[in-house]
């Protein structure tokens, strides 16, 4: 088997509309052939009352119990690309193994990220090679880290729910999420 990537990026404010017009095909691309958008497919589904991608977002946010403000400036948003290249994602969708791989992928994000923190899973087809558009909500559970520092007050750490893209995205975990979505699927041959 070839090579598999994912391309993960941060968005940052209260919308990722622009983003969400794309992903649902509210506005087709230059590059999508709008005779094949109908091959698109929704591979999460978002709980009851909600509608779309933004909403979804905005759902999770709302229903994760964190106590906490959430500024202006965090990131609220992973946006998670999912492909390999194109001659795989033709091989694989040639075997007809394309559905198995959306499962698989779909499947290793909600281990990775937490289920209920991928909100929305979006495969296109109406572009030149099949890929996954991914949208995490960065929510962890985990106590923030601080580094010591010499002087500095120390103070109790709330635990909780709470929204932090900075620890889903250390740089070691950036590269561990590489190695194991790349070793996660491989075709029978």
């Amino acid at each position: 088997m070839g090579y598999f990537s994912l391309d993960i990026k941060k968005a940052k404010g209260t919308s990722d509309t622009t983003q969400s017009d794309h992903i649902e095909r509210k506005i087709i691309p230059k590059n999508a052939d709008p005779t094949r958008t109908h091959l698109n497919r929704v591979l999460v589904e978002y709980p009851d009352g909600v509608h779309g991608r933004d909403e979804a977002i905005a759902h999770r946010l709302n229903t994760a119990g964190i106590r906490r403000k959430i500024t202006h400036d965090q990131v609220r948003v992973v946006r998670v690309v999912l492909s390999g290249t194109h001659e795989d994602m033709m091989n694989i969708q040639e075997k007809g193994e394309l559905d198995e791989w959306c499962s698989d992928s779909i499947q290793w994000l909600q281990a990775t990220f937490g289920k209920d923190n991928v909100v929305a899973a979006h495969l296109h087809m109406d572009e030149k090679t099949p890929h996954l558009h991914a949208t995490i909500v960065p929510i962890v559970t985990v106590e923030r880290q601080r580094r010591e520092r010499e002087g500095e007050r120390k103070y109790n750490t709330k635990s909780g729910p709470r929204l932090s893209a900075d620890d889903v995205l250390k740089r070691a975990r950036l590269r561990e999420y590489q190695d194991t979505y790349c070793l996660l699927y491989t075709s029978p041959s």
